[in-house]
């Protein structure tokens, strides 16, 4: 399969869980083998025994949500348009590139996020110190 041809989805970034203390939640989900990717003041990415999938832990929105990486939040938020989907929130930036919240014909509503400005370099705990 060809470029052209692949899906606009590439994978399950992350699931959001709604932790109201931060420091408690990775505590918990340590204790259960994952471990600390990068944090900042509102969230905690901690990584699975896979370095693929991310459970993010926020303090922010209470309730979860998956997140689908996509090659482009643009593109992606077009043709979710097109085929009858609806756009909740965004395209707005983060970080490391664009997010969207969407619907789609069923009422799911998921995150779509890009990596159009790179990724996180952290130090030993986590801190994020740049994005390459």
């Amino acid at each position: 399969m060809g470029k052209k041809d692949m899906g606009l989805m590439k994978c399950v970034d992350c699931i959001e869980l709604y932790v109201p203390d931060l420091k408690e939640g990775v505590d918990y989900y340590s204790k259960l083998g994952l471990k600390v990717l990068w944090k900042n003041d509102t969230s905690v990415g901690m990584g699975m025994e896979d370095d693929f999938t991310e459970v993010l832990l926020q303090n922010e929105r209470e309730k979860m949500n998956v997140d689908f990486k996509v090659e482009s939040v643009i593109n992606t938020v077009n043709k979710i348009k097109e085929i009858g989907g609806q756009i909740i929130c965004g395209p707005f930036d983060v970080p490391i590139g664009k997010c969207a919240v969407v619907r789609d014909r069923w009422s799911n509503e998921y995150v779509i996020l890009d990596m159009t400005k790179g990724r996180y370099v952290t130090d030993n705990d986590g801190n994020i110190l740049d994005i390459k």
